[in-house]
């Protein structure tokens, strides 16, 4: 069992063929609220998405739904997707997939059937959201969110190529995000925000209070 830290990934060093890694997180048996996955040739647990981040995560799904491919999934389930010309297999928070990857045999999807991806980023798993997997993604997938909630942004990166996304754009929590294809609409980000909004001193009070 890989040992586990409650707020940082954990990589497991393994110089063993991409099928056997693979298998082996597939079959890694991972406490709940944890996931792992194969980054840069190693296993990493790291822990999934904590309650606060539910809420945009929900609101995040229902517009992308709205928007979405035809016979195209969008889901927050813990699916690995492998990318085997990479040697790596990722759990998106969010993803957006044919659902025609749903009914191979095994326990991972195909990376290819992705038309896009979301991370909530944080300290513990910038670094590969950032670097890993935007080299990955870069050169398949068609669009990758990533939400940073300590700077209170969201990025988009799409237009995919072997060497990597051509296009980016970053906008604060609050100013319109344009999803471009296959989605091709302007996202509300106002409600991402992982953090509540608090109540001024006068909110929540009664006319004669």
């Amino acid at each position: 069992m890989v040992p586990i830290t409650p707020d940082r990934p954990t990589a497991m060093d393994a110089d063993v063929p991409y099928e056997e890694l693979l298998r082996t997180v597939e079959e890694l048996n991972t406490p709940d609220g944890y996931k792992a996955e194969l980054i840069r040739g190693k296993i990493v647990v790291s822990p999934w998405a904590g309650l606060h981040r539910f809420r945009p995560t929900r609101l995040l799904r229902a517009r992308l739904e709205a928007h979405a491919p035809a016979r195209h999934d969008v889901d927050a389930a813990p699916f690995l997707f492998a990318f085997a010309f990479a040697g790596c297999a990722y759990g998106p928070d969010l993803h957006v997939a044919n659902e025609a990857a749903f009914e191979a045999e095994g326990r991972h999807a195909d990376g290819g059937a992705l038309s896009l991806v979301a991370d909530f980023t944080s300290i513990s798993t910038e670094d590969a959201d950032w670097e890993a997997k935007v080299a990955v993604y870069g050169q398949l997938v068609p669009v990758y969110l990533v939400l940073d909630t300590q700077a209170a942004e969201i990025t988009c990166l799409w237009d995919p190529s072997p060497r990597g996304y051509r296009s980016r754009t970053t906008v604060p929590f609050g100013r319109p995000l344009h999803i471009p294809a296959p989605f091709d609409f302007e996202l509300d980000t106002a409600e991402l925000s992982a953090t509540p909004a608090k109540a001024g001193p006068d909110e929540g009070k009664s006319p004669s209070s």
